[in-house]
């Protein structure tokens, strides 16, 4: 692992990585955790979405949380601990829409 002082802000590093990979994929739990919310009470595709909005909030959460515990240093250090903490918000946004979208799909049944 590079030093600290090294490591450009603009360098790919694996824990930054590991970090933005985490937080594309929450963020795209909380688009389909949207779109499940918004189509919910139409019957189709409610509850397959919201199952995935919550598969994906719950993988953000994970790994966003393994990269910010296993993080050596704060922001600019290179561990990827800012898109682990992007990581585990948007994972807790794709978690809450896609339970919500399941009750009203519940609700709509």
């Amino acid at each position: 692992m590079l030093a600290a002082a090294t490591i450009d802000p603009y360098t790919l590093t694996t824990g930054r990585g590991v970090g933005a990979v985490a937080a594309v994929v929450a963020l795209a739990g909380s688009v389909v955790g949207g779109l499940a919310l918004a189509r919910a009470d139409g019957g189709r595709g409610g509850r397959g979405r919201s199952a995935v909005a919550l598969t994906t909030g719950a993988a953000g959460i994970l790994v966003g949380g393994w990269v910010v515990a296993t993080a050596d240093g704060g922001p600019g250090t290179g561990n990827g601990i800012v898109g682990g903490y992007v990581a585990m918000l948007l994972g807790l946004l794709a978690i809450i829409l896609g339970a919500l979208a399941r009750a009203r799909s519940r609700r709509a049944t």
